[in-house]
């Protein structure tokens, strides 16, 4: 879609947590192509250039700020900047993530525990209370959280923090979306399950063929499946759904 062409989110505008790689590289990259305003955060300015220059090929409009999502003063600042660059803010895609390295709960350690908690629940919390504040004074909004089905269920031993962390993260989405939901913004969570991403190939040693076989639809997911739900559950076509957890897993709760 070119600039200036209409789409299901022209002229809207759209901040992307973690939006260098994976699921937020191709939500922002999805929002772009909508006609969306998209600004995007990550650690890596090279990563978020390239994002940039593939939303402009797209004919959408985007911009790169670099923020670390466990450094909570630095999230206030980004949602500060990325309203004013923006205007207001229209949606948020709380998107990064972090899952440890496989271990027993006994060999975790408590720098793992921060790093987990502080990336994967405490940055959200942090950026959903400075983006609620600019949609409260703007009339409304809409928030999507990244879930995980690790969240609901894990057959896999070796991670518990993450699983916790995201089961904590569904629950705090809930509860944000009842009492916001008669003020206009809409919070739901979006929860993959096992996606081709950085992260997922980390996890299992790079082996996605062992991974797939074990799901009933037999592939990994796609990042841009993930962002097509994303954009719906953001869009107007969702304006009845508040407080939901869509799961986007190939069949694997139902297994």
């Amino acid at each position: 879609m070119k600039a200036g062409q209409a789409g299901r989110f022209a002229g809207k505008r759209v901040l992307v947590t973690g939006g260098t790689s994976g699921i937020g590289r191709a939500a922002a990259l999805a929002f772009a192509g909508e006609g969306a305003r998209v600004v995007l955060s990550g650690r890596d300015a090279a990563r978020g250039a390239d994002v940039v220059r593939a939303a402009e090929a797209l004919g959408g409009e985007a911009a790169f700020l670099m923020a670390d999502v466990t450094d909570h003063a630095a999230m206030d600042r980004l949602v500060e900047q990325a309203a004013k660059r923006l205007g207001g803010l229209d949606i948020a895609f709380n998107n990064a993530g972090f899952q440890e390295r496989r271990a027993l709960l006994h060999e975790q350690t408590m720098a793992t525990y921060d790093t987990v908690f502080d990336t994967n629940l405490r940055a959200v919390f942090v950026a959903m209370q400075a983006e609620i504040a600019v949609m409260l004074g703007q009339g409304g909004g809409v928030i999507v959280n990244n879930g995980s089905v690790s969240g609901l269920r894990n057959p896999n031993p070796g991670l518990a923090l993450y699983c916790a962390s995201k089961a904590a993260l569904l629950s705090l989405t809930r509860s944000a979306a009842m009492e916001y939901a008669e003020r206009g913004i809409r919070i739901n969570t979006v929860s993959p399950g096992r996606v081709e991403t950085p992260m997922m190939a980390a996890a299992v040693d790079g082996n996605l063929a062992k991974v797939a076989e074990g799901l009933p639809a037999r592939r990994i997911g796609r990042p841009e499946e993930v962002a097509a739900a994303v954009l719906w559950i953001a869009s107007p076509e969702a304006g009845f759904v508040f407080g939901h957890n869509l799961c986007v897993d190939g069949g694997f709760l139902s297994a």
